[in-house]
């Protein structure tokens, strides 16, 4: 044991001894005789720690920290899209205090970040920092606290403003993101963990990121910049001082940094902000189809010669897209003269536009391009492409078994995973229920109801129904790798 121990400490001896051999080294190159390049090199990196402090300084007073409190009385967990230690919504610091008087009640408090856009307070965040918020509460740079009002939500781009009442803010200047290079600085400030106001560095990683399954419209700035829990809505700025992006979400273990953060496109951003601020909501336009990669065996399949373009498997009857005459095999190679790369930026150009408009698109098909122009639709609520309202989805036998239950929609299907799978997914469960107790819990789809097949939330309750009499239900469940069977009784009426 002693000799393990004299091994041990000179290794350590050893790590020490290199670590200020190194240091001593580069103390020696910085600043030996005749090194006048080298000196020149430090300048150089002194210039640019003195540009990047003057950005931050800049912009740091529009920037503020956010927080946001609701009470719920159920407990509400968001359905996962990937494995949770994998992706994080670093944003969002949830901390439940349960009421003992009530015990289905709880409030429930988030932080974030947000940055001021107008003089007169409206601020850019995240939607999921304030979008169930009763009250929701704004920390200025200076020390000031303010009441703030939310002027509207788009879950589907993770985009909100809300407002302060005040004149005269700092506000931060809007780039224009199309513009923004890989490799290009930029800087995040937020308010990791409750640090108002920390400034990091980094850059532009990557461009046009998607398929992260954290937004139903994603286009993702990457960064390295260094961004944590609290930074959600926090501005990503570049070295001009000016919003390029909102800082979303990262990769990593449990939340921490690991140099991979996203941000949403500050162009993207900002056009939904002005519908928010003008209406209060966001119309997108819809085109009606289901639209799918296409991959070298699509294309091969296909009898193309590249993968430009997205293979339509579907179209809505009656939906824009069938009244202008698009049809299921179709490849769509360019939506309003603009070509098409992937089935993310095709939904997102479609999104773009809005309902009304007359757009053309040029399809592949049997070989020969086609040219058609669609008048679009207005895109369906979340609800109504899920083919239930939330009321409807809160009542019946479901609710009574500990659970309720969705339609399976083409996009939560493919968005969750489960688009070769057939049934209702479980959207809310009730804390301590026997479902909750044998491990049912949201974003779980339940394929059958006593060995029969159910495919609507209608099928779901009328086979709950006709289990009634024997007092037991026989779920088959799927997490979309591994199917099993859950026993749970029936209430009576």
């Amino acid at each position: 044991m002693v000799k393990k121990q004299k091994i041990a400490s000179r290794h350590k001896s050893s790590r020490i001894v290199i670590t200020l051999m190194c240091a001593c080294t580069l103390v020696f190159v910085l600043a030996g005789p005749g090194r006048s390049q080298d000196r020149g090199g430090i300048a150089a990196l002194q210039q640019m720690g003195d540009a990047l402090a003057s950005v931050a300084e800049k912009a740091s007073p529009a920037v503020v920290g956010i927080r946001a409190e609701w009470t719920v009385e159920q407990q509400a967990i968001a359905i996962p899209g990937l494995p949770e230690e994998l992706f994080e919504h670093f944003f969002r610091r949830r901390m439940p205090q349960q009421q003992p008087s009530q015990p289905r009640e709880r409030r429930q408090k988030a932080q974030g970040s947000g940055f001021i856009i107008s003089r007169d307070g409206y601020i850019l965040t995240n939607s999921h920092v304030v979008d169930q918020a009763e009250r929701v509460e704004v920390d200025l740079q200076n020390g000031q606290t303010l009441d703030a009002e939310v002027i509207g939500t788009d879950p589907e781009s993770d985009v909100a403003v809300i407002k302060v009442k005040a004149n005269g803010l700092p506000t931060l200047a809007l780039a224009d993101s199309d513009g923004l290079k890989v490799g290009e600085w930029v800087l995040a400030i937020g308010n990791p963990l409750g640090l108002s106001h920390t400034v990091t560095a980094g850059i532009v990683s990557a461009k046009g990121r998607s398929g992260l399954r954290l937004a139903s419209y994603e286009n993702f700035i990457q960064t390295d910049a260094a961004i944590n829990m609290g930074n959600s809505g926090g501005p990503l700025i570049d070295l001009q001082g000016r919003a390029v992006g909102i800082n979303t979400a990262i990769v990593g273990p449990a939340g921490g940094n690991i140099g991979i953060g996203f941000a949403i496109p500050i162009n993207m951003a900002k056009d939904i902000a002005d519908q928010l601020i003008e209406t209060g909501s966001v119309e997108r336009g819809y085109l009606g189809v289901v639209p799918q990669e296409v991959t070298a065996d699509v294309a091969t399949a296909f009898g193309l010669d590249d993968t430009r373009g997205v293979a339509i498997p579907q179209v809505t009857e009656g939906s824009a897209a069938d009244k202008a005459g698009l049809r299921r095999n179709d490849i769509i190679l360019e939506f309003d003269g603009e070509p098409i790369d992937s089935e993310a930026q095709f939904r997102n150009m479609v999104a773009e536009h809005r309902p009304g408009e007359r757009v053309k698109v040029i399809v592949l098909r049997d070989g020969r391009q086609k040219t058609l122009t669609v008048t679009l639709a207005k895109r369906p609520s979340i609800e109504e492409m899920r083919g239930e309202t939330q009321e409807q989805r809160s009542r019946g036998r479901s609710a009574r078994l500990g659970l309720a239950v969705q339609n399976l929609a083409p996009d939560l299907a493919r968005q969750f995973g489960y688009e070769d799978q057939t049934g209702v997914i479980v959207a809310r469960v009730t804390p301590g229920s026997e479902a909750a107790q044998k491990g049912i819990r949201p974003g779980l789809l339940i394929e059958q109801v006593d060995r029969e097949e159910v495919e609507t939330v209608a099928e779901f309750e009328a086979a709950v129904k006709k289990s009634a009499a024997d007092g037991k239900v026989l779920l088959l469940v799927s997490d979309g790798q591994t199917s099993q069977y859950v026993v749970l009784n029936v209430p009576e009426d």
